[in-house]
């Protein structure tokens, strides 16, 4: 017994080392589209007006990619193992970023991207509930947020690699860092709760499982709502915040994707303060509210004084934006801790990857039918959907059980 507590804190220690790392690179891959969509589009002979239509279009296929991998990464986290889903997408989103420094054409680019989208899937889940389960449960929130607020420097590097590197060899330092990444991954070890569960009958990774209950049914919809403002800012707001900047009357040229770097600097910070606010609340839920707080605090600011502004003040109030949106870490963890064992990995990759396939499904589309009112303009449009999205959000965020002191070790019937 005293064997077993000296070795815990070194393989708790690892285990959130590599779950950051891990989201580190996914976080580069995830981002790196929207980093160098201008500069990737424009090469390929693409007009500025086709640069945004296609941008949103391929967009679009990842975050679907995103949304299937979730589900099947999910399903295969709780059947198979945490572990095995984080090899899996290591090796599938890897291969797709060298590919995606081959393509020649708009077809091709959106395949690939749907194909990275499906790796992409698994990381941030399978990690979150690999943590959750072997760290104790009082510094889980501390550890989850660690990961996430590490991982989210990813989007850092990629704006520094697309200023150093054509935007080719930027996907082929993602799959070469993702190649890198599975060499560590070899000396973690597996949950022991899973492996407890792998030796009962009970069910695992029952996706529909979800739908044949309606308090798990209500479970997992909160999960997914609470987080809908994070991909509203990053999706919207911050990747195409120099044709907002146009309509705001911005003189100065705006590059996205240096928007998206201050966003991800800035939610790197939130997401590890948001945890630490989260242990000294001893609340999930208060800490979360704080931050939407902040979030829409910020959107005001984006909607109101950019009007005739410059560059610096856009790219410091998408700063504020992602800082607000730092409950990405809380949000995930929320969703892992929220169901049993048998469903947590399914729970934990497939609740942020709706989140992700709502910019496809919802928010986009939404954003696009607004905009396409006579009435309204592309800047109003921005400012409907944003006040649909924080509306639900805050709702289903009030009717969120609080999970801060949940024992994680049970099981769903």
């Amino acid at each position: 017994m005293k064997n077993s507590s000296q070795k815990e804190p070194s393989i708790f220690n690892l285990a959130v080392v590599v779950a950051a790392l891990g989201y580190f690179v996914d976080v580069y891959d995830l981002l790196l589209f929207g980093i160098i969509r201008v500069p990737s589009l424009a090469s390929l002979g693409l007009t500025p007006d086709q640069v945004k239509a296609d941008g949103e279009i391929i967009l679009q296929w990842q975050m679907w990619g995103l949304l299937i991998g979730g589900i099947v990464s999910g399903i295969i986290g709780d059947k198979r193992g945490r572990l095995s889903v984080l090899f899996g997408s290591i090796v599938l989103y890897s291969l797709a970023n060298i590919a995606n420094g081959f393509v020649e054409t708009v077809e091709q680019y959106k395949w690939v991207r749907f194909v990275a989208g499906l790796g992409l899937a698994g990381e941030l889940g399978a990690g979150i509930t690999l943590v959750s389960e072997i760290v104790p449960k009082a510094k889980r929130g501390v550890a989850t947020s660690l990961v996430a607020g590490i991982g989210l420097t990813g989007a850092v590097l990629a704006y520094f690699m697309k200023e150093l590197f054509d935007w080719r060899t930027c996907y082929f330092i993602g799959g070469g860092l993702g190649i890198l990444l599975l060499l560590l991954r070899i000396s973690v070890f597996e949950s022991g709760l899973y492996n407890q569960v792998k030796t009962t009958s009970v069910s695992r990774g029952n996706f529909l499982s979800f739908f044949s209950s309606a308090d798990r049914f209500k479970r997992y919809i909160l999960g997914i709502l609470i987080g809908l403002p994070t991909w509203f800012v990053i999706g919207i707001l911050v990747t195409f915040s120099n044709d907002f900047a146009r309509e705001f009357g911005i003189q100065e040229k705006i590059d996205p994707g240096k928007a998206i770097m201050y966003a991800y600097a800035a939610i790197s910070i939130g997401d590890i303060l948001i945890g630490l606010l989260s242990q000294y609340l001893q609340s999930r839920r208060k800490a979360l509210f704080v931050f939407y707080g902040i979030t829409i605090a910020f959107m005001i600011a984006y909607f109101t004084m950019l009007w005739g502004g410059s560059a610096a003040q856009l790219y410091w109030i998408c700063a504020g934006l992602g800082f607000g949106t730092g409950f990405w870490a809380i949000f995930v963890t929320m969703g892992a801790e929220q169901f049993g064992t048998n469903l947590r990995a399914t729970a934990a990759t497939t609740i942020p990857n709706m989140v992700r396939g709502m910019l496809a499904i919802f928010i986009l589309p939404l954003f696009k039918w607004f905009e396409r009112q006579p009435s309204i303009g592309y800047v109003d449009a921005g400012i409907y959907t944003g006040l649909i999205i924080m509306a639900i959000t805050v709702v289903a965020a009030a009717l969120t059980r609080e999970t801060f002191h949940k024992d994680l070790d049970y099981l769903e019937e």
